[in-house]
């Protein structure tokens, strides 16, 4: 079977999450290591409003001072035309487009309907996306925070109506709540591999790792013809706009399984990480990593998970009900 490709998101989605002021220069150190561990794709920053994600408004000074190796696909996200603009300007030829397939998530996200946000999409791509590879996002492909599981209707109707626009490109289905179970990502996946799937069409997945099923649903994906899988070290991430989501699937999990399964050649990861002064190899040893999940001991020895929760840690006992977060 062929190998897995994993797309390191941290230093957009697991960023953009923290709280705290990130310097740029440790954003920098992090993204060099992640880049030398061998992995050959990063998401590197977003260009959104500083006011609404503070943490990206030195993407532009990250991308311009890392030292990054020949070969590697460094894209960057982007939600409107106006992100598109500054990518552009600041010498980016791969973005990251993303729409969310329910309304109220997307509104939460960007304050557009969808309608709005894929005019808005057609008219920048057609007049700035010349010579620019696209890979587009469906966030809440599964599960919204505010209108609960997504119809595959309507995620099949947004894929359908980006083709229209782009025909050649990758679609990012993501879990964004990461409230999907493998059965629901095979099922989805495999529609639209079936349907949509070509040489000039790829999909790929993004999941985040809520309840513990980020790599089950990693396979899932895979085992319905996926071979793009989104990752982010230590765990990071968690989008601000979706109640309740925590970090993404940990790179270091998906590392692991997939050398396991035989779908992924030997990388170096962890000798990166340790290099840096992080071993990824481990949860504890990975929360120096800025707003990274952590394990650690309770009094009755069980094992309890700190997951961030829009800038805070959010800590629940492991086997404990995990209550959805209310509805805004």
């Amino acid at each position: 079977m062929s190998a897995v490709t994993i797309v390191e998101v941290a230093p957009r989605d697991g960023f953009q999450s923290v709280r705290e002021p990130i310097p740029t220069e440790t954003k920098v150190r992090i993204v060099e290591a992640l880049a030398a561990a061998g992995l050959p794709r990063l998401e590197i920053g977003s260009f959104v409003s500083p006011k609404a994600v503070p943490q990206m408004a030195d993407t532009a000074e990250v991308l311009k001072r890392a030292r990054l190796p020949e070969g590697l696909r460094v894209h960057v996200l982007v939600p409107n035309r106006k992100g598109l603009e500054l990518a552009k300007a600041a010498g980016v030829r791969e973005v990251a487009w993303v729409v969310s397939v329910s309304e109220s998530h997307n509104q939460s996200n960007v304050r557009r309907s969808v309608d709005e946000s894929f005019a808005d999409f057609e008219q920048a791509w057609r007049e700035l996306g010349e010579g620019m590879k696209l890979r587009f996002g469906l966030a809440t492909s599964f599960d919204c925070p505010f209108e609960g599981r997504t119809p595959e209707s309507r995620v099949i109707a947004c894929v359908e109506r980006v083709l229209k626009i782009v025909p050649e490109l990758e679609i990012s289905i993501a879990d964004t709540t990461g409230r999907a179970a493998p059965n629901h990502v095979r099922g989805l996946f495999t529609t639209l591999i079936r349907d949509y799937a070509s040489d000039k069409v790829q999909f790929s997945f993004h999941g985040h790792d809520t309840y513990n099923l980020g790599v089950a649903n990693a396979i899932a994906a895979y085992e319905a013809g996926v071979r793009i899988i989104d990752g982010a070290a230590a765990g990071l991430g968690g989008c601000p706009f979706a109640p309740g989501a925590s970090g993404n699937t940990a790179t270091e999990d998906l590392v692991f399984a997939f050398r396991a399964y035989g779908h992924l050649h030997r990388s170096r990861f962890r000798q990166a990480a340790r290099g840096s002064g992080h071993d990824t190899g481990s949860r504890a040893a990975a929360s120096g990593w800025p707003g990274a999940h952590r394990h650690t001991k309770t009094r009755a020895g069980g094992l309890r998970r700190e997951y961030p929760r829009h800038g805070r840690l959010e800590t629940r006992k492991k086997g404990s009900e995990r209550r959805h977060a209310p509805r805004r």
